[in-house]
C-alpha cells in the first residue's frame, strides 16, 4: 500500500463530492447550463481519478511496481489541469488557460498508458 497516494487519492475524491455538491445547489442559478455542464465535466474527471488513485494507492506498488507511481503523478497533474482550468473557467471566466485543458488531458491519458505499459510488464515479471 502506497499510503501517500491512498491520502490524495482520498482528498480529492471528497473535493469532487464537495464541488459537486456546491455546483448542483450552488452554480445552477449562477451559471448558464452550458457552463454547468462543463463544471461538471471538471468534477466528473476529478472523482475518476480520485477513484484510481485510491486503487493503486491500496496496490499499486505491490502489484504494478515503480511505473505504478509514475501514473498516480500524472493523474494529480491532470486532474489539477484538467479539472482545474475547467473550474476556473466556470467561476471566474478565466479564459487564458486554454492550452491548459488540453495539456491536462493528455497527462490523464498518459498516465492510463503508462498504468496499462505497467499491469503488461507485471505480467511479464511474474511470468
Amino acid at each position: 500500500m502506497d499510503r501517500g497516494w491512498l491520502f490524495i487519492g482520498a482528498l480529492s475524491a471528497a473535493t469532487a463530492v464537495g464541488l459537486g455538491a456546491f455546483g448542483a445547489h450552488g452554480l445552477r442559478e449562477m451559471l448558464t447550463p452550458e457552463m454547468l455542464a462543463v463544471f461538471e465535466t471538471g468534477v466528473r474527471y476529478q472523482m475518476y481519478h480520485a477513484l484510481a488513485l485510491v486503487a493503486l494507492g491500496l496496490a499499486g506498488k505491490a502489484l504494478l511496481g515503480r511505473l505504478a507511481s509514475v501514473a498516480c503523478g500524472l493523474f494529480v497533474a491532470g486532474s489539477v489541469c484538467f479539472s482545474g482550468s475547467l473550474y476556473l473557467l466556470t467561476l471566474f471566466g478565466t479564459r487564458g488557460l486554454g492550452l491548459v485543458t488540453p495539456l491536462g488531458g493528455v497527462m490523464l491519458l498518459t498516465g492510463w498508458l503508462v498504468l496499462a505499459w505497467a499491469a503488461l510488464k507485471s505480467g511479464r515479471r511474474r511470468a
